[in-house]
């Protein structure tokens, strides 16, 4: 058969033509349609006075490349996010070393942005520490039967004052009886607090957010709603990923460190269960997840 019809690309074909002028071997990547990238290595065959074929390896790098790139953006962000309090950080504690916070309200002014950076840099470490455990099934996961409309009770009454001071209403739907789940209390609060807390953080007063659990199968559906601006469709995808927010500046704002869906994310999955969303822009956001019915409750 033609070369060119066993090859995605003319360009491969080329490279083989190459290899078979120059005597040399040859490697080059290809970036193909639907995202996938090839590694064509090609090397010369020789018998004596000539070159007379070239045998080339064709490998599916797309995975490889796909985790240096995230590599790369978890490095470059790790340092964005730490260099952005640490520079607050020096810059008030340089101003109060040259004086210029002259009276005592000034100085307790720094000194409170100072402890507000270093709670912050303290959280996202924290943050970064959990999310390295969790991906690394470092992290005890002991599981029990949970009572988990006793947990969304608690969770949600903890928040109720932090509803209420953002103007807004706080609903919980629940089954007149809901079976307990398979899973770790802790961590399970952990994840509602989070949601919990971003759609309080996100819904704009007079809003309302829903936390809702019902039975499917042998499964229990979490969801928590809002009424905030919703989450563009092309980032809906991008949503779980580590440092990745839809409204930069406010985020950084309200003392998100990024992480916090991340870490949702990885809680779920080590227990078995999965996470989702749907938003419409404008519309609200709601981000569930589900957990698996505990034995001794499914009988």
């Amino acid at each position: 058969k033609p070369l060119a019809g066993l090859l995605p690309q003319q360009a491969m074909t080329e490279l083989f033509a190459t290899v078979m002028q120059t005597g040399r071997q040859h490697a080059a990547e290809y970036s193909l349609e639907g995202g996938r990238i090839l590694l064509l290595q090609a090397a010369p065959l020789h018998r004596p006075g000539e070159t007379w074929g070239a045998v080339g390896i064709l490998q599916d790098v797309t995975e490889i490349r796909r985790m240096e790139q995230l590599r790369r953006d978890f490095v470059a962000n790790v340092s964005h996010e730490l260099r952005t309090p640490m520079t607050s950080i020096q810059g008030f504690v340089e101003a109060l070393l040259d004086g210029l916070a002259e009276d005592k309200a000034s100085r307790l002014h720094y000194l409170q942005i100072i402890l507000a950076e270093t709670v912050r840099l303290n959280r996202l470490i924290t943050d970064l520490l959990d999310l390295s455990r969790l991906e690394m099934q470092q992290i005890p996961l002991p599981l029990e039967a949970v009572d988990l409309a006793s947990l969304i009770r608690d969770v949600t009454a903890k928040l109720q004052p932090q509803v209420e001071k953002n103007g807004l209403t706080l609903k919980v739907n629940l089954p007149e009886r809901l079976q307990p789940v398979t899973g770790n209390y802790d961590r399970l609060q952990q994840v509602l607090i989070n949601l919990c807390s971003n759609a309080i953080a996100f819904t704009p007063p007079g809003g309302r957010i829903t936390v809702t659990a019902r039975e499917i199968g042998e499964l229990v559906r979490v969801s928590v709603s809002d009424t905030g601006p919703g989450i563009p469709v092309e980032e809906q995808d991008k949503i779980w990923q580590r440092f990745h927010r839809v409204d930069k500046a406010r985020s950084r704002s309200l003392g998100g460190t990024g992480l916090g869906l991340a870490i949702v994310k990885q809680i779920i999955e080590a227990h078995g269960g999965s996470v989702g969303l749907t938003s419409m822009p404008g519309e609200g956001a709601t981000f569930s997840f589900t957990l698996k019915i505990a034995d001794n409750a499914a009988g």
